[in-house]
């Protein structure tokens, strides 16, 4: 019989794909488990593999079509299935112990933990791997071209195509006086649903950001005074998330209001703080969440944080990791701002946005003196956070940062 191959569900939050790229076409011979074709949506990209081995007798939906979850790309018939490396069939195909001696079972498990081993080291489709082993091409020196520099079948069989040491290309002529060039790239699944979220944000949120200025002296200290033994025994740097992390939390347990959301006619006050950490990737700007952030400590909060980049760096952040949260954090300052107005992430109704730490003139006690100074952005939703406590809670979060000290209470 027939199978037809559906776009998965992912994710309850996840409802529709794009069709990147076909990884067989039409009349091409499949086995059970073949990836088939490669989908990216606003939070992951991910390979559809072969429900059942036969023929892909259909394509219904070409490369860089939209799709709905639950939709038919294509349908595969019975017959004709062979291995997936082109090979004979199956059946005629002498088994691994004859080869290598090895039981089946051990053979399989060395394949298994020398492809987990690969995809450790550098981020890439099952399908790539494969292309990679086959032709024996390093991982490591192909380019990626999909979420977050991710490697694709497609650049492998790019770069097995190219000769390992290229010809340098002549330098482009000069572009002739008066000659204006455009480019036209769709926008990515994700980088388009970021897009639709920010508009909306701004559509259906009262939005009002309310600013101050942190002295950053008494943290600078501390994580000067504990920065050697902090990384001896925790493995990792002491960082200005976790203070800030802390700071936020004790803000909002005095103003629980900024940790709810609306629904309908109501405000849902959440008692619990599952923070999200807003971290730079490739295709825009994504949100992994610290769960139950006041239960962590400091090292925990930190190890977490750069988990996280380095999960958006390498583009293997999951649907678990990027799912909820009630409060945002985000730094603008890793990239040089000074000053910047956050959007709220929906359905949050407020977002801490911190910047650069640069020195500035201060008046203390009658004097002028030169102090690290970081300028702190609070946008809420005016809907139900009165200014009166947007402006407190901001107030909260700069004390509780200034006496590093008041965190151990809190």
């Amino acid at each position: 019989m027939p199978a037809n191959v559906v776009v998965p569900e992912v994710g309850e939050s996840i409802v529709d794909a794009r069709v990147a790229k076909w990884l067989k076409k039409e009349g091409d011979v499949v086995n059970v488990g073949d990836p088939l074709v490669e989908l990216e949506t606003d939070k992951i990209d991910l390979e559809v593999a072969a429900p059942q081995g036969g023929v892909l007798s259909k394509i219904a939906h070409a490369d860089g079509a939209d799709v709905k979850v639950g939709e038919v790309l294509g349908v595969i018939e019975e017959g004709g299935a062979q291995r997936s490396d082109g090979g004979k069939p199956e059946a005629e195909s002498p088994k691994p112990e004859a080869e290598s001696g090895k039981p089946e079972a051990e053979s399989a498990t060395l394949e298994a933990g020398s492809r987990k081993l690969e995809a450790d080291k550098t981020r890439s489709t099952p399908a790539a791997r494969n292309a990679a082993q086959q032709n024996a091409v390093d991982l490591k020196k192909v380019q990626g071209t999909g979420d977050a520099g991710r490697v694709m079948r497609r650049d492998v069989e790019s770069a097995f195509a190219k000769p390992s040491a290229p010809a340098p290309k002549p330098a482009p002529a000069p572009r002739p006086a008066g000659e204006r060039t455009e480019e036209r790239v769709r926008m990515s699944k994700r980088r388009a649903t970021i897009a639709k979220r920010l508009v909306e944000a701004q559509s259906t949120a009262a939005m009002l950001t309310t600013f101050n200025e942190i002295d950053m002296t008494a943290v600078q200290a501390v994580r000067e005074r504990h920065k050697q033994t902090f990384k001896e025994r925790h493995g990792v740097s002491l960082g200005l998330t976790s203070f800030f992390v802390k700071a936020a939390i004790g803000a909002l347990r005095e103003f629980p209001r900024i940790n709810a959301e609306i629904q309908g006619d109501e405000m849902v006050l959440k008692h619990y703080y599952d923070i999200g950490i807003a971290v730079g990737a490739s295709e825009g700007l994504v949100v992994p969440v610290l769960r139950d952030a006041d239960r962590l400590s400091f090292a925990q909060i930190e190890a977490k944080v750069r988990e996280f980049a380095k999960a958006a760096d390498e583009g293997t952040l999951s649907l678990a990791d990027l799912k909820g949260g009630t409060f945002t954090i985000t730094n603008g300052g890793v990239f040089g701002s000074l000053f910047s107005t956050p959007i709220l992430n929906p359905p949050q109704v407020g977002i801490l946005g911190l910047h650069a730490i640069k020195d500035r003139p201060m008046a203390v006690a009658g004097q002028v003196v030169i102090r690290p100074v970081m300028y702190a952005a609070l946008t809420y939703d005016h809907r139900i956070v009165d200014g009166a406590e947007a402006v407190q809670f901001l107030v909260r979060v700069k004390q509780l940062v200034e006496d590093p000290g008041a965190l151990l209470i809190e």
